[in-house]
């Protein structure tokens, strides 16, 4: 007996996805290749002159190093918060779990002006830190600590939900069994959330690794010591040598699908693993 079609809420596939490919298109093809077309005018050995520059692979090392520990640390503290949020009843939960987002709605340079005013020297924070010998603003400590303000939603909001539909018999399962707290998370708990938080460390390196706004403020912009790719790019088109900005822009764009390609593939294996277990 042939199977009864759904009748669907919205147009059929042809006219769907062609819509989706033309939005997709025009956001994120169109402007993407255009990086490309600008970055052709250079020979191969003048694009690579371009990209391997004493100073722009020092601030290729930056980006790369700030963004990676800040998201290491956004790993750990977006996972504790995700936890607290899911896992406890508290009075005033629903405004922090509001201000989880509040980077995503905040101007970067919003972001950028605050933190800086905060860790300089003679700042609130700062001062502190500054008696103990400790530098915030102007160093890799201070583009740190703004990349972990604008990488942090990213993993609570991956973990949140996932962690939300973790069923609790299986931790009482493992407690039965003579489980401890810490062995029942490495074994029970983290297995199930894996796939969300390397999804959620992954879109936080990408996020932080081209992010300009709240960094720039922080950084203190030292060539070879505190100067980010991406104000290598706004220093080009500054100088309206765009060829220049576009290779600077098109390697950053590479690092950025090595970085997903790398999420895709580390997800499949989380989630085969998981598969297995279940």
């Amino acid at each position: 007996m042939a199977r009864k079609k759904t009748k669907s809420v919205i147009p059929g596939f042809g006219i769907s996805f062609g819509v989706s490919v033309s939005i997709l298109s025009l956001i994120v093809i169109i402007p993407l290749c255009s990086l490309v077309i600008y970055s052709s005018q250079l020979t191969l050995e003048q694009f690579f002159e371009i990209i391997t520059r004493p100073r722009v692979l020092a601030s290729y090392k930056v980006s790369l190093a700030t963004s990676f520990i800040a998201s290491v640390i956004n790993a750990v503290m977006g996972l504790v918060m995700a936890w607290v949020l899911v896992r406890y009843e508290f009075p005033g939960k629903r405004i922090l779990d509001g201000m989880i987002e509040l980077p995503f709605a905040l101007p970067t340079a919003v972001a950028g002006i605050s933190l800086a005013h905060l860790t300089v020297p003679n700042g609130p924070v700062g001062a502190v830190f500054s008696g103990l010998g400790i530098d915030i603003a102007y160093t890799w400590v201070g583009i740190t600590v703004a990349m972990t303000f604008i990488g942090i939603p990213f993993v609570v909001r991956s973990i949140q939900p996932v962690l939300e539909n973790v069923e609790g018999e299986y931790e009482e399962a493992a407690y039965l069994m003579g489980a401890g707290r810490l062995q029942t998370f490495f074994r029970v708990v983290l297995p199930e959330i894996r796939p969300a938080l390397i999804a959620g460390f992954t879109m936080a390196f990408a996020r932080c690794l081209g992010e300009y706004g709240s960094v720039v403020f922080i950084a203190g912009n030292k060539p070879y010591e505190t100067e980010i790719a991406p104000l290598m790019i706004m220093s080009e088109l500054q100088e309206f040598d765009y060829p220049a900005a576009t290779s600077v822009a098109l390697t950053m764009l590479l690092m950025a699908f090595v970085i997903l390609f790398v999420n895709a593939v580390l997800q499949s294996r989380a989630s085969a693993i998981v598969s297995g277990i279940r």
